[in-house]
């Protein structure tokens, strides 16, 4: 019998009937703009949007009721967005109206449409709608598409939540980071947790840690790979300072291979660095990613009993050190680092152990605060994804 594609796999209880086969120009409407972000006035009536954000005021064209914008050429060219009423949009977007269609449910038709692979035009890449407004897609009846687009409007506000938490918490820990360690060439940061009140003192890297380098050369091939064993972190694993909490989709290798590596293996409390590429960014070793290996392009730092690892890891993440890390690196295609590069990297940290760890595990609680809110965001966006292939016909 012939698979029905004339209706969804997933739909809210009590409808059946099919979808039925529309053009785009048939759901929503077109409008354009001839406005600049010149236009933008202190004294306007209207909020004016680029492609991205709000940038002024205008008392010049408006759309009067909720609207779906799609950026028409440039960087970006076919990405929607959500625009609400009395508001104004400059020229290099447009506006899609729904015509006796619910607009919630245009919008996460057109999201799962994904209209940026449309484009032509290699030099400015362009968008029409005379050309995608005839491209047809299949709808249900306007209380289904109710219910669809109220549906993904809640899953777009939690992402969005989540994703304003992140970034919020992001800017409070920048500020920190700023504050609650010492300025160049000072001792003393300027704020402190109660009770401490000595000057910090300055130490290299490599009189606090030991640096190792992974294993080069004929130590390790790609050809020692297994489906199953033991994983190895390489430099792509940790581009963002996160690290991967599952082995899943990461180069392991057998017990025998491992019983052969165990010099580069990675204990709770390491730091790893990339030897090439973001050569500034540093990830703090879990108890997930305990008894992991680490690949040839990575570096290991070890602290030493006496130094905190999150507050080591911590101090690694400041600007100034990670300015100073890219400043004497070498390469100029690609900046790479060694041991010995790492090793005189200077620091200026407090003595007491105690210090150490009040600051360590401050910003250690900050970090997963963070973290939380990044899975629960992209969590969100995975349901919302696999929703969007499920909800439409």
């Amino acid at each position: 019998m012939e698979k029905e594609t004339n209706k969804p796999s997933i739909r809210f209880a009590g409808f059946t009937d099919a979808w039925e086969q529309r053009k785009l120009n048939e759901i929503v409407s077109y409008a354009s703009s001839s406005l600049s972000a010149k236009d933008a006035a202190d004294d306007g009536k209207w909020n004016l949007y680029d492609a991205n954000h709000l940038i002024g005021k205008t008392n010049l064209f408006f759309v009067r009721d909720d609207y779906i914008t799609i950026i028409k050429d440039g960087a970006g060219v076919g990405r929607v967005r959500l625009l609400p009423k009395n508001s104004a949009f400059i020229g290099t977007m447009g506006a899609l109206l729904p015509l006796n269609s619910d607009l919630l449910f245009d919008y996460a038709l057109l999201t799962k449409a994904d209209l940026s692979r449309k484009f032509s035009g290699s030099t400015i890449p362009h968008i029409y709608f005379k050309d995608y407004g005839n491209e047809t897609y299949r709808t249900p009846l306007l209380l289904e598409q109710q219910k669809i687009g109220s549906l993904f409007e809640r899953l777009d506000s939690l992402i969005t939540l989540h994703q304003r938490e992140c970034d919020q918490l992001g800017n409070i820990k920048k500020a920190l980071l700023e504050k609650m360690f010492p300025s160049q060439n000072e001792y003393t940061p300027k704020i402190r947790f109660k009770g401490f009140t000595d000057a910090w003192e300055q130490r290299k890297l490599g009189d606090i840690s030991e640096i190792k380098t992974g294993p080069f050369g004929s130590t390790l091939h790609a050809d020692d790979y297994v489906s199953d064993g033991t994983p190895i972190i390489t430099t792509e694993h940790f581009k963002t300072g996160a690290l991967p909490r599952s082995k899943n989709g990461l180069p392991q290798v057998s017990d025998s291979d491992y019983k052969r590596l165990t010099a580069y293996t990675l204990d709770d409390g390491d730091i790893v660095f990339s030897r090439v590429g973001s050569v500034d960014i540093n990830a703090l070793i879990t108890p997930f990613q305990s008894n992991w290996l680490f690949s040839g392009r990575v570096l290991r730092v070890r602290p030493q009993t006496d130094i905190s690892s999150k507050f080591l890891h911590t101090r690694l993440e400041t600007e100034s050190i990670k300015t100073d890390i890219r400043t004497r690196a070498v390469g100029q295609t690609m900046p790479s680092i060694n041991t010995e590069i790492l090793k005189i990297t200077p620091l200026v940290l407090p003595s007491s152990a105690a210090e150490q760890e009040q600051i360590g595990s401050y910003f250690a609680a900050l970090d997963n605060l963070i973290t939380l809110h990044q899975r629960k965001c992209e969590k969100l966006k995975n349901i919302k994804k696999s929703l969007l292939e499920k909800m439409f016909a």
